[in-house]
């Protein structure tokens, strides 16, 4: 049996953050995944959506960027240009040249401090000192009559085709569900997006919400509130396209679907209930130390708070301090949250009514980005918006919808982090024309009220 400090399964952002930040404490690592090394981000997510994203944009504006072009670079990136499935070998080169044992199976625990992989049937067993859980997670599927003879998308499946569908029908519209949309409507495909309440992006701001809706409409996306999908008929459409009837008995087709309806986290099978942790709910509860038993910590997707690659990172180098011995505890008041539509989103912190319900003296201040000079200068639309606590002087959310948003969302960031005074803000320099000075002249407006 060979012995590791730190073992961890899974070897996505979190997995491989834990293992490079574990070898530069000289800690002995050993890291499995059964599937990709790398994980979901840059085979099947981040960055394939992001490359289709960008090639979209271009073609959009006129540019010489049509989808044969668009999809070979995007095979390029994910390393799989002349295979169907992606090569994971700089990333499992990269482990082991940082000193950390990378091995291919399926891992589960069994019992305190063991491991046991399994790689073509055979079992290997490990010791290690702490075990940390990483092992991300992947679309969740609905239980829905009919459904099982749709060849459905998902993210995988959308962010890796090589031929553009007839049409696309999305269920869903949070961020996954969003950036197809346009990225395949951009590219002169017909799309429709289905979300169950009155508004895409539901857990953003609302204006931001109404200036993401705006931009696909802009690009020809058709977007469905209301419109919970119920039953699925497999080609029963028009032209053999795939139908779902609606709560209220409408009906939708695509002749391509795609479910971006939420995630789900990859439990089964892990050994939990050796270590006596509970996974009858589907999900993990950590404690403040990401410790869900004793030497047992997890990272990445299952261990909330929010889903995003850079929290992953974050967990993944903090699980492996904790577990060597440090005395550090994950900070979650300020995740910087984006979308990578046009127009471009960034978020931080709590929205209004978020803020009110834990009895903050809550302010919200907002600006037009259209008539901004960086508004006008861009042609761009979109919103930003602040939420500030009166009682503390201090900076608690912040959205912005517009161009560079994700960039100039990092003043906010620091800005709730560090609780830095709204006063200090105010008197900041912001260079002009930015989407960040109109954020600097919230900040004089809300220091003066």
């Amino acid at each position: 049996m060979d012995r590791y400090d730190l073992a961890v399964i899974g070897a996505g952002p979190a997995g491989e953050a834990a293992a490079f930040a574990a070898r530069k404490r000289g800690a002995s690592v050993a890291v499995i995944d059964r599937d990709l090394f790398g994980g979901a981000c840059p085979f099947f997510a981040c960055m394939p959506s992001k490359s289709l994203l960008h090639s979209a944009a271009v073609q959009a504006a006129g540019g010489d960027y049509p989808w044969p072009k668009a999809s070979a670079r995007r095979d390029w990136m994910i390393s799989r240009e002349d295979r169907e499935y992606p090569d994971d070998t700089r990333h499992k080169t990269d482990l082991e040249a940082a000193g950390a044992v990378a091995m291919r199976g399926s891992a589960r625990l069994d019992g305190p401090r063991r491991v046991v992989v399994t790689h073509d049937g055979v079992d290997h067993e490990l010791e290690a000192g702490a075990v940390i859980l990483a092992v991300g997670s992947s679309s969740k599927i609905p239980d829905m009559p009919g459904l099982a003879e749709v060849p459905y998308w998902t993210s995988r499946e959308a962010t890796g085709a090589r031929e553009l569908p007839e049409s696309l029908l999305i269920l869903g519209a949070g961020p996954t569900g969003v950036e197809l949309a346009q990225a395949y409507a951009r590219f002169g495909v017909p799309v429709t997006v289905v979300v169950p309440g009155d508004r895409i992006l539901p857990r953003d701001h609302p204006r931001t919400s109404a200036a993401v809706a705006a931009g696909l409409e802009r690009d020809g996306v058709v977007i469905r509130t209301a419109g919970r999908a119920v039953r699925a008929e497999a080609g029963a459409g028009a032209g053999g396209r795939h139908r779902f009837v609606l709560e209220d008995g409408d009906t939708v087709e695509g002749a391509a679907v795609l479910l971006a309806i939420g995630r789900a986290f990859p439990l089964e099978g892990l050994g939990l209930e050796t270590v006596g942790v509970d996974i009858s709910s589907g999900r993990l509860a950590p404690d403040a130390g990401l410790r869900i038993a004793p030497d047992v910590y997890v990272a990445g997707d299952p261990a909330g708070p929010e889903m995003h690659t850079h929290v992953s990172h974050y967990q993944g180098e903090m699980a492996a301090r904790i577990a060597l011995g440090d005395d550090v505890t994950p900070d979650y008041r300020a995740i910087p949250r984006a979308v990578y539509t046009d127009p471009e989103t960034g978020s931080v912190g709590l929205l209004l009514t978020e803020a009110l319900a834990r009895g903050i003296d809550a302010k919200e201040f907002t600006a037009d980005l259209a008539t901004s000079a960086k508004g006008y200068a861009a042609e761009a639309a979109g919103h930003v918006t602040i939420v500030v606590d009166r009682a503390a002087g201090t900076l608690v959310g912040a959205f912005i919808a517009g161009p560079g948003a994700s960039e100039a969302i990092h003043e906010a960031v620091l800005a709730v982090k560090v609780q830095t005074p709204l006063a200090v803000l105010a008197d900041t320099i912001h260079a002009f024309p930015t989407v960040a000075r109109v954020l600097g002249f919230l900040f004089v407006e809300a220091a003066g009220g």
